[in-house]
């Protein structure tokens, strides 16, 4: 009887860790839909995805809108991890709050808000070639959508 009882136990164990994976799912471009705007997810150089504590997948089409769904739901605190799309590596993913992100007609993103990340600074000039830009943090690009949003 203990040995089915700890057997039990072991593979409750097992169920309750593998059922907890806070790890970021591959997105598939071009079938997965935003979970924000419902759109399919197509540009690689544009999407975004967050993973909450609890393991739930959320995928986005754009990093506006991961912004703006966050600011509806005043939910960061629950997410575990964030992340958006590396321009100059597309489909590969950076976190958020480590990203450089900017503003330019130079590049526009499947939402309109031409909002784009990069994972640094020195890639901005690179990129835009002396083309009008606006850069933020993840804070700052925070508070520049909430201020658009009211």
């Amino acid at each position: 009887m203990k040995a089915r009882t700890y057997f039990s136990l072991i593979l409750l164990l097992i169920f309750l860790t593998s059922a907890c994976n806070v790890a970021p799912d591959s997105i598939n471009y071009g079938s997965d839909a935003c979970h924000y705007c419902s759109m399919t997810i197509v540009d690689k150089t544009h999407a975004a995805q967050t993973v909450t504590k609890k393991g739930k997948q959320f995928k986005y089409d754009s990093i506006e809108c991961l912004v703006n769904d966050l600011i509806l739901k005043q939910n960061e605190a629950e997410l575990s991890l964030i992340f958006v799309a590396n321009y100059t590596s597309p489909g590969k993913m950076i976190s958020a709050e480590n990203a450089v992100y900017f503003i330019s007609d130079a590049i526009t993103s499947p939402m309109g808000a031409n909002l784009t990340a990069v994972d640094s600074k020195d890639k901005l000039e690179t990129i835009l070639n002396e083309k009008e830009y606006e850069t933020f943090s993840w804070t700052t690009l925070k508070e520049y959508f909430r201020s658009k949003n009211n």
